[in-house]
């Protein structure tokens, strides 16, 4: 009986000792290692968003330089001002070039019709695919077949014209002339089907995933469609080459004498006509495209200096047309005048 009794307490204490052990390894579980798994996790979280609030330059394998793909969040940056909601331009983004950071965006990844915006990217496709900057190009009747009855933008030049390469590509992204851009699609790709394919692999490459052209002028259609943070990473990247940047940035430009124009043709950037020497504070806004159609409404892709940083910002869909008040140009006048110097 005094076995049964003393086996009865052994068991008993051997009991008492396991729970007691099962308690202090919940309380350490709980105190130590829960914590710690949440702050690597926290650790990780915001070091991914850290990430994603610039936009990320990774190699091209197919080329020397590199390719943007843009980030899925960010955070507003207190450097600049403005809100964003103040715009007349319901589609906006603004990136500073330095380390890429968008600083600010609204419905950046909502489609839109890019209108003549799209002549970015017939040029930059175009710059790397000439292999000569200098020769001559005729351009055929082909090249206007179409133009004058869509009321496209012209740059002046004639069917039949022989004209430089360069100068073609100056009269896409100034005076936004659709039968330059038909007229280099042509030269380099046989046709502007096949050109618009360059454009689309261009894209592809660019990680431009909510982008699609179906045509090299921006003419209206309901396949041809971006974004504004896909426009941004596309003129990030354009502005890498020397020969965009020196057109993009250019208020005018004068062809040599062909033969169609004795003295040669003068063209003017949309962007600075419409600017009319209004300018920043504590800046200047370095260069800019223009775009509209009824449908896109009154677009712009510009380029600025604000103190010692350079920003670019993409805006689109602004009411008004080429003859009411530019929304597009007030957004940008607004947007660079924010921006803590």
């Amino acid at each position: 009986m005094v076995r049964k009794v003393k086996n009865k307490k052994a068991g008993l204490r051997i009991f008492t000792a396991l729970l007691l052990m099962v308690v202090i390894a919940a309380f350490v579980y709980k105190s130590i290692i829960i914590p710690r798994n949440q702050q690597i996790f926290e650790k990780e979280y915001n070091d991914k968003n850290s990430l994603n609030s610039s936009l990320k330059i990774t190699p091209n394998s197919s080329d020397d330089r590199t390719k943007t793909v843009s980030p899925s969040k960010i955070e507003p940056d207190p450097s600049v001002s403005i809100s964003f909601d103040k715009l007349s331009s319901p589609n906006a983004i603004l990136i500073r070039l330095k380390d890429d950071k968008i600083l600010k965006q609204k419905n950046s990844e909502e489609k839109i019709y890019p209108a003549s915006l799209t002549k970015m990217m017939t040029a930059i496709v175009a710059i790397e695919n000439l292999p000569d900057l200098n020769g001559e190009i005729m351009l055929t009747n082909s090249a206007f077949k179409g133009l004058y009855k869509a009321d496209a933008s012209m740059a002046g030049f004639q069917p039949g014209e022989h004209v430089r390469a360069i100068d073609l590509l100056y009269g896409v992204l100034l005076p936004s002339g659709a039968e330059c851009c038909i007229g280099l699609a042509d030269q380099i790709a046989g046709s502007e089907q096949n050109f618009v394919k360059m454009m689309n692999q261009k894209a592809a490459e660019l990680g431009m995933k909510n982008t699609h052209f179906e045509n090299a002028t921006g003419l209206h259609d309901k396949n041809h469609y971006t974004t504004v943070k896909d426009l941004a990473i596309l003129l990030n990247y354009a502005l890498k080459n020397d020969t965009f940047r020196e057109i993009f940035t250019s208020p005018r430009h004068s062809t040599p004498p062909t033969n169609k124009h004795s003295g040669g043709i003068s063209f003017n950037s949309t962007m600075f006509q419409e600017l009319n020497n209004q300018n920043i504070i504590g800046g200047e806004i370095l260069g800019g495209k223009t775009g509209y159609t009824d449908e896109a409404g009154l677009c712009l892709a510009s380029l600025a200096k604000v103190g010692k940083q350079e920003y670019i910002l993409i805006s689109a869909g602004a009411k008004g047309d080429h003859h009411s008040k530019q929304y597009n140009i007030t957004d940008a006048l607004a947007v660079y005048n924010s921006i803590a110097k």
